[in-house]
């Protein structure tokens, strides 16, 4: 019993000494980098909580106000950490050490931390910040916004010294060593091959990081751990991680890609009657018809400009209740058509504008279904033969506004009918016809009409290709009688 007891002892014992080492040496790097991410998850409150408080200061008072100082006084004397608040351009207005004055007002902050800070929302990274400081430190930056608009009044960075952040980390290090170094020696073979072992998926997803900061996002960790033990749900976690990142930039593209083609239209406008205009094209008595034309662009573009900013936090283009009003469509039309005037001309084509002599009422958002007749147009225009004609038709029935659109060219084939109006798609005969489009012009088209409670149809036979869309009529107005009128007097 002894004998059996003895072995079980030293057994347990020698496991244990080899557990316990194997636990420290691990702990070597992951109690760093634990140690670490807390004084980061310290500084992300730091700055989330100045963040706010700044915003709420910065609705009676300025940025460099002395209580928002006396605040950035606080946090750093409670937390240790230096903090700046820099204004929308990125220039330092004040700061936690200012004695009398903060010895980094003034200073602008590095161009590609303002740029990660805008494009990410946050940073989390060592910097010297552009050589603010000696060394490289820690630095966790947020923007301040108002909660009701989002507008970004400045930004908070909160620094910390890196030899601070491991001061209690080496101190606990050298005791541990002392304590566990007759250990260590016992078991260093077991623990090396252990720790390559655990290092092998850490240095895989620290390289896949290094191609992260490249903008590649398409690398993945080998799952070759149990996804049920902790290095496996690491692993998970890492590769899920990487798909939400590859999701974030194709968003990016996306949003960058509705800009583009949002802008282009009525940059294109401007830019046609401006050289029409300069080059003597457009004859000197139209010269104020097409100079109303550039400035009506202009105001929509200012419009469009202001609308992104909207799209990028909330959805893709679409009308809001609010803005719709009552307007001519028949002149909307006429006026839409004028753009396409020089575009026609040159590719021989015919257009025949098949409109009524009365106006036609209709109400919703005049600047969207601009951008829809536009966008319509522009693909009737782009796709139709040359020498070819274009019929734009407007007529009303059964309480709705119809357009149309006909163009002759490609039969679009009856497989992509289904799948024109979805984002980004592009048919075979655009693909060839349109090198630079992104398959945004029609997707816009039906969020813009759907928005509107209306829909788009399109059928495409022998050549001629047609699009169709409806708008609600605007109540009719009843006149007064001249009854009602004395009455009223």
């Amino acid at each position: 019993m002894k004998s059996i007891y003895l072995r079980n002892f030293v057994a347990t014992a020698i496991m244990v000494s080899v557990c316990f080492l194997i636990v420290a040496c691990s702990f070597v790097g992951i109690g760093r980098n634990y140690l670490i991410s807390e004084y980061r998850e310290d500084m992300v409150n730091s700055a989330r909580e100045v963040s706010r408080t700044a915003a709420a200061i910065a609705q009676n008072n300025s940025l460099n106000s002395w209580i928002l100082s006396m605040t950035l006084s606080s946090v750093s004397n409670s937390t240790g950490n230096q903090v700046m608040v820099a204004d929308p351009d990125g220039v330092v207005v004040t700061c936690s050490d200012r004695s009398p004055v903060c010895e980094h007002m003034g200073y602008h902050m590095p161009e590609d931390v303002l740029h990660q800070l805008r494009a990410n929302g946050a940073i989390n990274q060592i910097t010297n910040l552009g050589g603010l400081y000696d060394s490289n430190r820690y630095v966790v930056a947020q923007p301040i916004k108002l909660a009701a608009t989002d507008e970004i009044l400045g930004y908070v960075f909160v620094t910390n010294v890196i030899d601070n952040m491991l001061g209690a980390w080496s101190t606990f290090l050298s005791i541990a060593a002392v304590v566990t170094m007759a250990v260590f020696i016992a078991a260093l073979a077991i623990s090396l091959v252990y720790s390559k072992r655990m290092a092998r998926p850490l240095d895989e997803m620290a390289a896949a990081s290094r191609k992260f900061a490249r903008g590649d996002f398409s690398v993945r960790v080998k799952q070759e751990e149990d996804p049920t033990d902790e290095m496996g749900a690491l692993i998970d976690s890492f590769n899920k991680m990487a798909d939400s990142l590859e999701m974030a930039e194709a968003r990016r593209s996306e949003f960058i890609a509705n800009i583009s083609h949002e802008l282009r239209t009525p940059m294109t406008t401007i830019s046609g009657f401006a050289d029409g205009i300069l080059d003597g094209t457009i004859p000197k008595e139209d010269e104020e018809k097409y100079l109303r034309s550039i400035r009506d662009e202009t105001r929509r573009l200012s419009r469009l400009v202001r609308d992104m900013l909207d799209v990028s936090q909330t959805r893709v283009h679409a009308a809001d209740p609010s803005r719709r009003t009552v307007f001519d469509l028949t002149e909307l039309v006429l006026q839409t058509l004028l753009s396409f005037e020089t575009r026609a001309t040159k590719k021989k084509l015919d257009v025949d504008p098949q409109l009524p002599d009365n106006h036609i009422m209709v109400r919703a958002d005049k600047d969207a279904i601009t951008q829809v007749i536009y966008n319509l147009l522009d693909n009737a225009v782009k796709f139709a033969h040359e020498g070819t004609c274009i019929t734009l038709r407007l007529y009303k029935d059964d309480g709705k506004a119809y357009v149309s659109v006909k163009d002759c060219g490609e039969t679009i084939p009856p497989d992509d009918l289904p799948f024109i109006f979805d984002r980004f798609h592009k048919s075979d005969r655009s693909r060839s016809l349109d090198k630079n489009g992104v398959g945004l012009g029609l997707y816009l088209v039906k969020k813009i009409l759907n928005s509107h409670g209306e829909e788009v149809a399109v059928s495409s036979r022998d050549g001629v290709t047609v699009f169709v869309f409806t708008l609600p009529l605007a109540p009719a107005v009843k006149k007064e009688s001249k009854k009602e009128k004395n009455e009223r007097k």
